[in-house]
């Protein structure tokens, strides 16, 4: 990789140094005063344009000297992807789970073109699918339609529009946080959905006032020098007067924590509460907290589906090469159809949900084979509780307790 780096690096400084636009803005500027010089003198044409044949050749041959040296950059740096990422066929399989479920990969690229923000190509995609699939379903004829002739994203055009103004209201709210630090909008939303908020057990609302109070309190401190140094702090207090009444019962703590910085004021630094008013990560964590929630209430993940799956997919795609070859030298199949015949390590961001090998079959539990605990508190895989009881009582593989497999219960992860 430091040979990819090397050459981007290069690439980036020739084209960043290359005169090709100041050359370019030279002809026009050219053509222009000639053009300027024969409108206002029309016998002068022959001359303003033998004047400009000099210029305009120069300009054009420092444009091609400069592009040259860019190509010859780029062609580099293409040697040296090729050389680092080699072509390697895609690891092929007959099954393909999601073949028979068309409506869930569009509905996927419909929604990751609107949390990025692309209602325009969002709503082309959602009318073409719409007539395609009028389409499909008017050749079918009455009575076969199906999933392929349904519609295909499972989202009425009135909900697409729904959803549109949601995005754009979070957008617009993230940006007023990303760069202008202002809460206002997102304090005002949380309060719109405190409800659906507490239902949640979310503090979004609570995070929100509090990151306020601390920008009201660090905004005269940082210039001290100012007369009026004092207006953060009782700004502070006036907002937590004004705002935090509705969290005594929940955050005291939190509240008493704030209020006591204020008899560290001028010395804040070197107080107990200098990791609550010095976290450069605060903004950063109160827009992924907002982003997380208010994709929540919209019964979304706080990730696109499709950027998740295909990121998971970029993971696994090297074991999945090798274990083609592996299969391809010693003649194997695979022949898993729900898991795939080998661990893939993903950063434990991307599992979201808790997996229970049995410790019997060693073989990883599904919803035809759920974990069960018996009386004893020990878990095993439902098949092999049923090999080992054999439909009588039986005796845990793993403490002398005895039990009878009516008397195990079923255990959600």
């Amino acid at each position: 990789m430091d040979a990819v780096q090397k050459e981007h690096d290069r690439l980036w400084k020739r084209s960043k140094s290359s005169n090709t636009l100041d050359s370019a803005q030279q002809i026009i500027d050219a053509l222009q005063h000639a053009r300027d010089a024969i409108a206002a003198e029309p016998t002068s044409a022959s001359v303003s344009l033998a004047k400009l044949h000099n210029p305009v050749k120069g300009s054009f041959e420092a444009i091609n000297a400069s592009l040259k040296e860019v190509y010859g950059g780029h062609n580099k740096y293409t040697k040296v992807l090729d050389r680092l990422f080699k072509d390697k066929p895609l690891p092929s399989n007959e099954i393909d789970a999601l073949s028979p479920h068309p409506a869930l990969v569009h509905r996927a690229i419909y929604l990751h073109l609107l949390r990025e923000g692309l209602f325009d190509v969002a709503t082309t995609l959602h009318a073409e699918s719409t007539a395609i699939s009028s389409m499909l379903e008017e050749k079918a004829g009455p009575g076969a339609r199906d999933e392929s002739t349904a519609a295909p994203l499972g989202i009425d055009e009135t909900e697409s529009n729904r959803m549109q103004e949601q995005f754009t209201s979070m957008y617009h709210i993230l940006y007023e946080l990303r760069e202008n630090h202002n809460l206002r909008p997102a304090i005002s939303w949380a309060r719109d959905h405190t409800k659906a908020l507490e239902i949640r057990g979310s503090n979004l609302e609570f995070e929100l006032c509090r990151l306020q109070y601390v920008k009201l309190f660090l905004a005269e401190i940082e210039d001290a020098s100012e007369q009026e140094s004092a207006t953060g702090p009782q700004r502070a207090l006036q907002y937590a007067r004004e705002e935090f009444q509705a969290f005594s019962g929940r955050y005291l703590l939190e509240l008493r924590q704030l209020a006591g910085a204020m008899a560290f004021c001028p010395n804040l630094e070197e107080s107990p509460y200098q990791s609550i008013f010095d976290n450069h990560t605060a903004w950063d964590e109160v827009v992924a907290s907002f982003t997380r929630e208010f994709c929540a209430l919209m019964e979304l993940s706080a990730d696109s589906p499709l950027y998740i799956a295909a990121t998971a997919g970029a993971i696994a795609l090297p074991t999945l090469l090798k274990l083609q070859n592996i299969m391809q030298q010693k003649r194997t199949e695979w022949t898993t159809e729900n898991e795939l015949p080998v661990e893939i390590p993903l950063p434990p961001s991307y599992q979201f949900h808790s997996i229970f090998v049995c410790p019997v079959s060693k073989e990883q539990t599904t919803d035809q084979n759920p974990p069960m605990m018996m009386p004893c508190g020990h878990v095993i895989a439902q098949e092999s509780l049923h090999r080992l009881s054999k439909g009588g009582k039986f005796k845990c593989p793993y403490c002398p307790g005895e039990s009878h497999p009516r008397d195990a219960k079923k255990v959600f992860l």
